[in-house]
């Protein structure tokens, strides 16, 4: 049965583990993903906290990580979203995203609404993927996908 969590710290200590045991291994995401079946986005999604695995592949992480069944049933369960803590991102990564929000998200927002009526683009049918690539001027570019189905907003 689908368990769910009502507290960020069982997740986030789960994370914390992860990270030390995958820098320890010396394994990459990807390596993590591998053998889920699942988008390396969606599981380094769930391996942060932000979605429940399915058993498979949180069995299949367990093993590369050497974790036991509490961590695979913890893995399982659905969390309680959300990874920015207290508002305003520090972080300057983070903040670079929040900052784009901050500069296109009208302009974002009058597109969607322009193109598709009034609704959202959901963030639960969702798919998330990262390219590097290479910018013609000299070094590296991010390619970075959002594609999520369009809700519209009902009447009632």
């Amino acid at each position: 049965m689908l368990q769910s969590q009502f507290a960020q710290a069982p997740r986030l200590a789960l994370a914390d583990t992860i990270i030390d045991a995958k820098a320890r291994k010396n394994l990459s995401w990807q390596d993590l993903t591998d053998g889920t079946g699942l988008s390396l986005a969606f599981v380094t999604a769930a391996l942060l906290g932000q979605h429940p695995l399915p058993a498979e592949a949180a069995e299949v992480v367990c093993a590369k990580l050497d974790l036991d069944q509490d961590a695979s049933r913890l893995l399982q369960s659905v969390p309680l979203r959300g990874s920015i803590q207290g508002g305003i991102p520090t972080d300057p990564t983070v903040y670079r995203f929040y900052e784009m929000l901050q500069v296109y998200g009208s302009t974002l927002k009058a597109l969607v609404h322009e193109q598709f009526g009034d609704g959202i683009i959901s963030a639960i049918n969702f798919k998330l993927d990262i390219k590097k690539v290479e910018d013609p001027d000299g070094g590296s570019r991010a390619v970075i996908t959002l594609d999520g189905k369009y809700l519209p907003t009902k009447p009632f």
